[in-house]
């Protein structure tokens, strides 16, 4: 049988999505130091080295410019920054538009085979083409999960008052952790930066709604050319 059309969408992306790791305190040793580290502090390593928080990222040019939310980035004093070939580096902000609840991040250290995603304009969807959420919810993954464009030009504000537009709003199951990460077409092509989930309760798990900033509006937010 042929690959779904999820699963080839999955590894066209795959290739592009960071994981974004973030730390209150930057006391921990540069990478270098990483593993001697782990030889002294065993068996505490995994506890002293477990983040604060979890989100996710996406490259989206050769030069490894890094999309993904202002509150996965903007929060933390240290940030660091895994690529799907396992090499990792610290995570540095160049640019953000916090108000849009978008940053963009860059590392000293790239992969040498480094793929960048292909963006695609978010004005051709419709509600009812498929899209994928890709990322690390809970700090698992990469995952992915399918589902469909539920509505356009939505209005949100998050839980910090921001009143955030033109939302694509989507039903792949999406919680803490994916937030930054690719909103994918059917192509494995990014129409959107993974950004809220709305639950009606206040808890912060997924309730069927997801909230995805345009492609256009990420990129443009942080001087970038979407398209």
């Amino acid at each position: 049988h042929p690959p779904s059309l999820a699963s080839v969408a999955y590894a066209t992306v795959l290739p592009a999505v960071v994981r974004v790791a973030g730390y209150t305190t930057d006391g921990w040793p540069a990478t270098n130091d990483r593993w001697t580290a782990k030889q002294w502090l065993l068996p505490w390593f995994d506890e002293i080295d477990k983040p604060d928080t979890i989100g996710t990222g996406v490259v989206i040019d050769d030069k490894g410019n890094i999309l993904t939310n202002w509150h996965v980035a903007g929060s933390q004093a240290k940030l660091r920054v895994t690529f799907m070939d396992g090499t990792e580096s610290n995570g540095i902000v160049i640019g953000a538009q916090p108000d849009k609840d978008l940053a963009v991040l860059r590392t000293p250290t790239i992969p040498d085979d480094l793929q960048p995603a292909t963006l695609a304009s978010s004005t051709t969807l419709n509600p009812g083409d498929e899209v994928e959420a890709i990322g690390f919810p809970f700090g698992i993954g990469p995952s992915a999960s399918d589902g469909i464009v539920s509505g356009l030009h939505r209005a949100f504000v998050d839980e910090h008052k921001r009143q955030l537009t033109d939302l694509i709003q989507f039903d792949a199951a999406a919680n803490p952790g994916n937030s930054g990460g690719p909103l994918v077409n059917a192509d494995g092509e990014v129409v959107g930066i993974v950004t809220a989930i709305l639950n009606p309760t206040g808890a912060r798990t997924f309730a069927g709604i997801g909230f995805a900033m345009p492609i256009e509006s990420a990129a443009n937010a942080v001087g970038e050319n979407p398209l």
